[in-house]
């Protein structure tokens, strides 16, 4: 997986989750998964093809699901979520929006092009992502709300 598919989506995830949840957001270090991976409960999806063939996840517990959602909805001036209602996940949705648009507009503006499919919202205990042939980069993002993890497996088109 080359780098410069990456860091477009690492600096978005970045800039956006310290935008919409208004504070400091703390990025760990970058690790490889190779095989089946556990989500922590709360998962957005969006596929990538083009030049490229793909998926970024964002992946987070769902305490930490409500607690982002809120905030996004509070910077709206609306009432915040206590549970992972329609509208909680909706925000999660447009949070992965946010994110996955500003990075493939960055790629779009390096030469790259591929077209992206809208966020799935996926929720649940004991759920895995299989990605056959293709490597995961786990960029782990700190917030005072949480964990969340940007799981992103693309490579190029053959």
């Amino acid at each position: 997986m080359r780098v410069e598919y990456i860091n477009p989506f690492v600096e978005a995830a970045y800039s956006i989750l310290k935008e919409v949840t208004h504070g400091e957001v703390n990025r760990g270090e970058l690790y490889l998964k190779s095989t089946s991976m556990p989500v922590l409960g709360v998962a957005a999806i969006i596929g990538l093809a083009g030049d490229v063939e793909g998926r970024v996840l964002l992946d987070m517990t769902k305490d930490t699901a409500i607690k982002v959602a809120s905030s996004m909805l509070e910077g709206m001036e609306m009432e915040p979520i206590t549970q992972l209602n329609e509208m909680g996940k909706a925000s999660i949705t447009e949070l992965a929006n946010m994110i996955t648009g500003q990075a493939v507009t960055k790629l779009h503006n390096l030469g790259f092009k591929f077209d992206l499919t809208p966020p799935a919202i996926f929720t649940g205990d004991n759920m895995e992502i299989a990605d056959t042939g293709v490597e995961a980069l786990i960029v782990p993002m700190e917030l005072e709300h949480g964990k969340i993890e940007i799981n992103v497996a693309i490579r190029e088109r053959s």
